[in-house]
């Protein structure tokens, strides 16, 4: 039996046992009450007084008993609750025990675990110990191999010296010999212009002819995909060079329209092309920051020059020696290099972005062309900027040395192409046409063989044919469909090419 039912069962009892109690009292009283009555009828007003007051006294009985029982109900809900609340606290306590075992097993594993970290960092400290002391070990070495590397770089250096000495003296002698060389080269120029035919002594090469006004499509030949932006003749020969986009320079035959060879080893889009006098070098320049050189024979990579720090846009050789190079990129840079050492000997700065340059016949002078639209010539040698003229309200994109040296060409984007007298600097003519419209800031212009003309592209693949003498059109060509990048003459005073930027190169007669 609960302790619930118990507490009922106790109180029940407690109820009888009262009643029974005043069953009894009541019993017990009622004969002495009648014994008494009869004689004492007289006091019955005083007995009857003393009875009321039992009888209320009774009732208060009965009153406290009522509320003792009302008491007893209530100290047994309390009784109910207070054992409720023994029961939740008791599973609380078992729910509190589980969680005190759990975490006596969870801090047992952890001190476990640090005990193995414990025993891993001190196997860890013995290791870097061992570490630092080989550290410690090579530093010595290393210390003693910078010593052993000093000694024998001085005596490099010593050696290397004596070495620049003696190549001071071979170069010396060189250009004792180059200066002798001009002299008589210049001389031989002078005297090599003659009622429009222009002839060269050098090595290989064949006589300048008067240039002929080209009308007819010779060949047109798919030389690049994704555009041509350079072409180039040889000197005195119709053998033509072509850079485009990503690609190999390739060497055409104009005579038959053939490939002949391409020239590997370049990286980025080929943004101008020169070649040395005697055709034995060719020069590349590349949106790749870079500047190569191939062996034309062999068609393999002599040099590549790197120095500049943005696209070389522009590039040109010595007239008269095949190891002076100068090009410009749009780090605002204009590099001198020397193709037997194979780098930069010396560095112009500028304000203005290049987009072309040009050596002047004696290769001490480099006419550029910015995209401020000024046209500057500069003392290669010492890098000073010895003229300066705005021949442009727009960049400029194209400059061309005449063979003579006597006129240089400019082109820009206000579509205009002016011919400078080089001697002053100053406009002797000013070259338009209504539809010429240049495609790009790197479209390039030319100058005929003999001096008389000047052919130049546009956007809407035309090729116009100025007489620089009348300043009027001479001819109109009219195949290819895309923007003209480039035009190129041949030596020999024919034929003249053409690229345009789906890569396609027409030659013209």
């Amino acid at each position: 039996m609960s302790q619930e039912e118990k507490a009922m069962e106790a109180i029940k009892d407690a109820l009888r046992a009262l009643r029974k109690r005043h069953l009894l009292e009541e019993g017990a009283h009622g004969p002495a009450i009648s014994a008494l009555s009869k004689p004492m009828i007289s006091q019955g007003s005083e007995w009857k007084e003393k009875t009321e007051k039992l009888e209320i006294e009774l009732q208060q009985c009965y009153k406290a008993q009522s509320r003792l029982s009302d008491q007893l109900v209530i100290e047994v809900a309390e009784s109910r609750t207070s054992k409720a609340s023994l029961q939740d606290k008791e599973l609380l306590i078992n729910d509190l025990e589980k969680d005190l075992s759990q975490t006596r097993e969870e801090c047992t594993r952890l001190q476990e675990e640090l005990e193995e970290k414990t025993k891993t960092l001190d196997l860890l400290i013995t290791e870097n110990k061992e570490v630092r002391s080989q550290l410690e070990e090579m530093t010595n070495r290393a210390q003693k191999a910078e010593s052993e590397n000093k000694m024998l770089i001085d005596r490099w250096m010593l050696q290397k010296m004596q070495d620049a000495e003696r190549l001071n003296e071979a170069n010396a002698l060189y250009e004792e010999m180059l200066a002798k060389l001009k002299a008589n080269g210049l001389e031989n120029l002078a005297r090599q212009q003659v009622d429009g035919i222009v002839r060269r002594n050098e090595d290989g090469t064949d006589h300048f002819v008067e240039s002929t006004i080209p009308s007819t499509c010779g060949h047109r030949i798919h030389a690049h995909e994704g555009g041509c932006g350079s072409i180039l003749f040889q000197y005195n020969s119709r053998t033509l060079f072509t850079g485009g986009q990503a690609g190999p320079v390739k060497m055409w035959d104009t005579n038959s329209g053939s490939l002949i060879k391409s020239l590997n080893g370049s990286l980025g889009n080929i943004l101008d092309l020169a070649i040395t006098h005697d055709n034995k070098s060719l020069i590349a320049a590349s949106s790749s920051n870079n500047l190569f050189v191939w062996d034309v024979n062999s068609g393999r990579v002599r040099h590549t020059l790197t120095g500049h720090t943005d696209k070389v846009c522009a590039v040109d050789v010595s007239k008269f020696s095949s190891r002076h190079v100068v090009s410009a990129a749009y780090d605002r840079t204009i590099k001198l290099w020397d193709l037997q050492k194979g780098y930069c000997t010396n560095t112009v700065l500028f304000t203005s972005n290049c987009n072309a340059i040009c050596l002047s016949i004696d290769g001490l002078t480099v006419f550029s062309g910015h995209m401020d639209g000024n046209l500057r010539l500069w003392d290669i040698q010492t890098g000073k900027l010895l003229s300066e003229v705005a021949g442009h309200s727009s960049a400029i994109t194209s400059v061309s040395l005449s063979r003579n040296g006597n006129m240089i060409l400019t082109s820009g984007r206000d579509n205009v192409h002016n011919v400078f007298d080089t001697r002053t600097l100053e406009i002797c003519g000013t070259l338009r046409a209504s539809g010429n419209r240049l495609a790009s800031n790197w479209s390039r212009s030319c100058i005929s063989p003999d001096d008389e003309y000047v052919a130049a592209g546009s956007a809407d693949g035309t090729v116009h044919v100025w007489s620089i003498s009348k300043g009027s059109i001479v001819s109109t060509l009219k195949e290819q469909t895309s923007p003209i990048l480039c035009c190129s003459w041949s030596g020999i005073g024919k034929p003249l090419a053409s690229a345009d930027k789906n890569g396609y190169v027409c030659t013209w007669t």
